[in-house]
């Protein structure tokens, strides 16, 4: 795979999500490398990103989550050296780290998205509940991996949830609770994958759910007929759009009990351990991880 040149795997970083990140960054670097591509770690907690330019990589495989590496910050930095790099360029991944000013771009579209507001410790707790109802989420607006996110079920909890969303983040909302599932849509190369159906063992799809649990099921084939599934892949293509994204990403979704999608979040650097959704999307769709991360790579560049 010369054709992509020496080929930096970022991975680690600083983010809370760091963890998450090293088993990501481990296997696509393990995959790339497989796969004949001249492919190396690097972690940008450890080294100095200037290094990428020192040392000649042709292009970068961003596997990082969360803050400085999923933010803009990363693909900025990037661009600055003229470096090529997989996933959205730098409006797009601030835009999609942040789910308020994601919603604020669907809402000016007209996607469906579950009721939400902003809070702040002044926050009329008992007008929030008569407003949104219980139960509901409460959230960083910056955080990914559910990392900070609480589902408060009595009124009385809203301070502390607040508290705990506030400690990640200085934006935090509360949303609307959706009954009817959780979905998951990805994008890959301008096409969505098979929709997977997510259903947690737990509470909701936390970050112990997502990474580590053993009981947590992903459905694919998701049991949506084949109209539902694809106006939920219809959606999350256009929601992806909406925010600039580019090459691969990930739609998540809230289905109410009369059947209606809502959209959740957007993803731009989607994990990709073995708890993860998108390897899952792309193995339904007969796509391998080699394959798939080569597909990714294949997309890297700049001036997105």
């Amino acid at each position: 795979m010369s054709k992509f040149g020496k080929v930096a795997v970022l991975f680690g970083g600083r983010s809370a999500e760091r963890d998450v990140s090293l088993k990501s960054g481990s296997a696509v670097l393990a995959a790339l490398q497989r796969s004949g591509v001249d492919a190396h770690a690097f972690d940008p907690a450890q080294r100095e990103l200037a290094e990428l330019k020192q040392e000649r990589f042709d292009r970068v495989f961003i596997a990082l989550h969360g803050r400085f590496g999923e933010d803009g910050t990363v693909q900025g930095a990037l661009e600055l050296m003229g470096i090529p790099y997989t996933g959205s360029g730098v409006m797009a991944s601030a835009l999609g780290m942040d789910k308020w000013r994601t919603k604020l771009v669907w809402q000016a579209a007209g996607m469906p998205i579950p009721d939400y507001e902003m809070l702040t410790e002044r926050s009329d707790w008992v007008g929030v509940v008569q407003r949104l109802g219980l139960p509901l989420f409460v959230k960083p607006a910056n955080e990914g991996s559910s990392v900070g996110i609480s589902k408060v079920k009595r009124v009385e909890d809203l301070p502390a949830a607040y508290a705990e969303a506030a400690k990640h983040d200085k934006l935090v909302l509360a949303e609307r609770f959706i009954g009817g599932g959780e979905y998951t849509a990805a994008i890959l190369n301008g096409r969505a994958l098979p929709v997977i159906k997510i259903e947690p063992a737990n509470e909701f799809y936390d970050y112990e759910a997502k990474y580590l649990r053993d009981d947590t099921r992903y459905l694919c084939p998701c049991g949506l007929s084949a109209e539902q599934e694809g106006e939920m892949q219809h959606l999350a293509q256009l929601g992806f759009a909406l925010i600039g994204g580019q090459g691969w990403g990930r739609v998540d979704f809230l289905r109410s009990e009369d059947g209606k999608p809502y959209l959740l979040e957007v993803n731009t650097s989607p994990g990709m351990t073995d708890h993860s959704l998108v390897p899952m999307a792309a193995r339904q769709a007969g796509i391998s991880f080699e394959q798939l991360v080569l597909q990714v790579l294949e997309g890297a560049g700049i001036g997105k």
